[in-house]
C-alpha cells in the first residue's frame, strides 16, 4: 500500500516549463521571419538614400527610368525622351545595374 501512495505523489514539473514551447516558437519566428525582414528593409533603405543623378532605377509600379533629380523625400525620373515624373523615394523598388542601353534612348 506504501508504494501506490509513493508513485502517485511524484515530482511535477515546474509552472515554468509550460511556456518553453511558446519562448521556440518565437525565437524560430525571430531568426526565420523577423530578424531577415529587417534586414532587407535596412538595405532598401540603404539603396534608397544613396540615389543620385543619373541611376537607372524600378518604381514599386514597375517603371523603368532614369533619375535626373534628388530630393529629400522625392526623386525625379524621366521614363521617355522628354517625359519626366516625380516620384517619393520610397515607392523607389530597386536600382538596376546602369550597363547597356538606358531604358528611355
Amino acid at each position: 500500500m506504501l508504494d501506490i501512495l509513493s508513485a502517485g505523489t511524484a515530482a511535477a514539473a515546474p509552472g515554468w516549463t509550460g511556456f518553453l514551447p511558446i519562448i521556440g516558437m518565437v525565437a524560430i519566428f525571430w531568426f526565420l521571419i523577423i530578424r531577415p525582414q529587417m534586414r532587407q528593409q535596412k538595405e532598401h533603405r540603404a539603396k534608397i538614400s544613396g540615389i543620385q543623378k543619373g541611376d537607372q532605377v524600378v518604381t514599386a509600379g514597375g517603371i523603368v527610368g532614369k533619375v535626373i533629380k534628388v530630393d529629400d523625400s522625392y526623386a525625379e525620373i524621366e521614363i521617355a525622351q522628354g517625359v519626366k515624373v516625380k516620384v517619393i523615394k520610397q515607392t523607389i523598388g530597386d536600382v538596376v545595374a546602369s550597363g547597356g542601353k538606358p531604358a528611355n534612348d
